[in-house]
């Protein structure tokens, strides 16, 4: 499996190319600079099947139409967080400014849940806490962890459907029990991994 960074939006959004060695791939998180994401696909000619928001805010999700038109993609996200989709208030981009809604979701996904990317398995891990629906993926030794967590700290619940309670028992039943060799490809900022978290994440020390 492939991985490709590429860094959106003005509030620094990974949004990731994830292809498998036949490729075909997935977008996760195209959060803005849609011709950017694009020119990417194309030039390594990827053709993606997925494109997958790990929640519904808007920094996450704006250029969801733009790929998902190019590519053909289907778009997936967790169940509880669709209705963010084509909401402005509840996905916040009311309040970043002028952002062009999302598209339905075609694909709306339960913990568990799984699809593929040729031999590549990506599997759906409910995590809420930072918005009722967000979601981490998990594929080929890595986690895309969204808003749940990040290098040394974790997503805010202050805002619409956190909850500071549920993230912490998302941390403690879903990520603590992950290998610590697992790689962290978060929402923003720089990698990790679960055991680097383990050991210096505030977030993830003592009684989560």
């Amino acid at each position: 499996m492939q991985v490709e960074t590429l860094t959106v939006g003005p509030l620094g959004t990974n949004c990731y190319i994830v292809a498998s060695d036949d490729g075909t791939g997935a977008v996760l998180d195209p959060g803005d600079d849609s011709g950017r994401i694009l020119d990417r696909v194309r030039a390594r000619g990827i053709d993606v099947r997925y494109v997958i928001n790990t929640h519904g805010h808007a920094d996450h999700t704006s250029a969801n139409g733009d790929v998902v038109e190019a590519t053909g993609a289907k778009l997936v996200i967790g169940r509880e967080d669709a209705r963010m989709l084509t909401d402005p208030v509840a996905n916040i981009s009311a309040f970043l400014g002028e952002r062009p809604l999302s598209p339905e979701a075609e694909v709306l996904v339960d913990d568990g849940d799984e699809l593929g990317i040729g031999p590549v398995s990506l599997r759906f891990l409910h995590t809420p806490g930072h918005t009722a629906g967000s979601l981490v993926v998990l594929a080929d030794g890595a986690l895309f962890s969204g808003d749940t967590l990040f290098a040394g700290s974790v997503g805010r619940t202050d805002l619409p459907g956190g909850s500071s309670r549920r993230l912490s028992e998302s941390l403690r039943t879903k990520l603590l029990p992950l290998p610590d060799s697992t790689i962290v490809y978060p929402g923003h900022g720089e990698p990790s991994t679960i055991g680097r978290e383990k050991a210096v994440n505030p977030f993830l020390q003592g009684d989560v």
